[in-house]
């Protein structure tokens, strides 16, 4: 990888998902469960009824009124078509032996893991804020790119699990060198607010890490600088809310929320589609 990771064309832009890449494993790989958010259930490994022979949704268009809305707010950071045509080679999980097709199911979500991290740790060589650590999260990028590019047995066998410890502990200290800027500094990592009224609440440079924010009313929040990174913004209501600057915000989280027009967002995620119609 290049020394310097800032260029003119933004790294996470090969963190999107390219689904006609892919040969559905998100369809296939992962488990779900008869609920709010999907129609049936499907086991780990087990294609879903909706996908078709071209690895394509036959209900894309309307996955919501279908009952699938957990499928509107899954994003794999680009971890299907890398393993799908890096990691694999263009093998599809059909035309192989059982045994190779476990491996690929067994080795996206490892993926998937890793793509996320490098999200995060490519939004922080944005920050200007972040220059004393620019050097670490540039190292920390380096090795997890190599570790994207392992064999299919060396990603199964991965401990997951212990690099995201380590990224987590660098990814805080970015946060507190970007919170330590200016703002309230108010620290509700892990909080549980749920349906909690924050209406035009002042949480500028808050730490809302894996915050239970699931239905919570932020219309008209002052959200800028805070730490979003792991909250749960399901059914959370940011109507003209703030998010500018908002830190390891991602488009699965603002997918699972409701917004609007006057919902002002960061430039690395999009205002989804449902939210016009919900405004």
């Amino acid at each position: 990888m290049p020394e310097e990771v800032g260029t003119s064309q933004d790294p996470r832009d090969e963190l999107r998902a390219d689904c006609g890449s892919c040969f559905g494993l998100c369809c296939v790989a992962l488990p779900f469960a008869r609920s709010a958010d999907f129609a049936i259930d499907k086991g780990a490994g087990e294609p879903c009824p909706n996908l078709r022979d071209d690895s394509r949704c036959g209900i894309h268009t309307r996955l919501r009124p279908a009952g699938f809305t957990g499928c509107t707010v899954y994003d794999c950071f680009g971890a299907g078509q890398h393993v799908s045509q890096v990691t694999f080679g263009g093998e599809d999980w059909r035309s192989g032996p059982k045994e190779r097709a476990r491996l690929m199911f067994d080795v996206f979500p490892v993926v998937r893991h890793l793509h996320e991290l490098l999200w995060y740790l490519n939004e922080a060589l944005t920050l200007p804020a972040t220059r004393p650590v620019h050097a670490d999260v540039r190292r920390l990028i380096s090795t997890t790119e190599r570790l994207t590019r392992q064999t299919p047995e060396e990603l199964a066998a991965l401990d997951v699990g212990a690099h995201r410890r380590t990224a987590g502990e660098l990814l805080l200290r970015v946060s507190e060198l970007v919170r330590a800027g200016g703002g309230r500094k108010k620290d509700r990592r892990g909080a549980d607010l749920m349906g909690a009224r924050l209406k035009g609440a002042d949480l500028r440079g808050a730490s809302l890490r894996g915050a239970l924010l699931v239905a919570a009313d932020l219309t008209g929040a002052d959200l800028r600088g805070a730490d979003l990174i792991g909250a749960d913004l399901r059914d959370t209501d940011l109507t003209d809310a703030d998010l500018t600057g908002a830190l390891f915000l991602t488009q699965p989280q603002l997918d699972a929320a409701r917004g609007s027009a006057g919902t002002r967002l960061p430039d690395s995620v999009s205002r989804p589609g449902h939210w016009t119609a919900q405004s």
